[in-house]
């Protein structure tokens, strides 16, 4: 099993909402994503970022498969017009 956290930041709010929902509309329409979570911050500190995306996968394969899969592409599109920072962790 290989697990993928991805935190973002965005410029407000609702840009934050809607990426939090295209990424939850992902569910079901990879092939090689088995498990999806996404949220947004609640307690919005100084160290607390606005998006959290957990996506699991059997293996390395299926990561990159979900990468260059075309549902994840248009929603990451969405993502790179609006994105100010983010960090990732694969485990």
């Amino acid at each position: 099993m290989l697990t993928h956290v991805v935190f973002m930041k965005f410029p407000s709010q609702e840009i934050a909402r809607d990426v939090r929902d295209r990424l939850l509309g992902m569910q079901g329409k990879i092939e090689t994503l088995n498990e999806l979570e996404a949220g947004l911050d609640v307690t919005r500190s100084g160290r607390s970022w606005d998006v959290v995306l957990i996506t699991r996968h059997d293996d390395k394969a299926g990561l990159e498969a979900y990468a260059v899969h075309p549902v994840h592409q248009a929603v990451l599109g969405t993502i790179k017009q609006h994105i100010t920072a983010s960090a990732a962790v694969d485990f």
